[in-house]
C-alpha cells in the first residue's frame, strides 16, 4: 500500500486552499491580508504535506493490526516531524496571527465568508496540533513498538 494523505485531510487542504486563492485576488487590503497568509502558509504546507500527513494513511490499517510496506518510509517521516515539531508549531502562531489580521480585514470589507474562512483556518491550525501532529507521533511510537512481522 502506497503512502498517502487521507484522502479527508487532503480534500480539506485543497478546499482551504482553493478559498483562500479566491480572497487573495480580491482588492487591498482585504486582498493583501489574504496574499500575506498564502504566502506564509504555502511552505508550512508544503512541510505538512512532505512529512506530517503521509503517515496517517496507515492510521486506519495500524488500528487493525495490519502491516503495510510503508511503515519504514512512515517512520522516517515521523522521525522528521519530531525534530521539527517545534517549528511547525511556532509557524502555526504566525498563521494564526497572520489570519486574524485578515479576519479583520473581511470584517471591514464586509466579507463574512472570508472572517469563516479565516475561522476555518485557525480551527484547522489547531486541529493538527491537538490531533494530527500527536496522531502521528503515536502511530511512530506503536509502530516501533510492534514485534517485526506481527500483524
Amino acid at each position: 500500500m502506497p503512502l498517502a494523505i487521507p484522502d479527508s485531510i487532503r480534500l480539506e487542504h485543497e478546499e482551504l486552499h482553493d478559498a483562500l486563492a479566491r480572497a487573495s485576488r480580491e482588492k487591498d487590503p482585504l486582498g493583501e491580508a489574504a496574499r500575506r497568509v498564502a504566502r506564509i502558509l504555502k511552505p508550512h504546507v508544503a512541510k505538512e504535506e512532505l512529512f506530517a500527513l503521509p503517515p496517517l494513511g496507515l492510521l486506519e490499517d495500524a488500528a487493525r493490526g495490519k502491516r503495510s510496506t510503508a511503515e519504514s518510509v512512515a517512520a522516517d517521516m515521523i522521525a522528521r516531524l519530531e525534530r521539527e515539531l517545534e517549528d511547525m508549531l511556532a509557524e502555526h502562531r504566525v498563521i494564526i496571527g497572520a489570519l486574524e489580521e485578515f479576519m479583520v480585514a473581511a470584517k471591514a470589507a464586509n466579507r463574512v465568508d472570508y472572517a469563516e474562512l479565516a475561522s476555518k483556518l485557525v480551527h484547522h491550525m489547531r486541529m493538527e496540533k491537538e490531533v494530527l501532529y500527536p496522531a502521528a507521533l503515536v502511530l511512530g511510537e506503536y509502530l516501533k513498538s510492534r514485534p517485526a512481522g506481527a500483524g
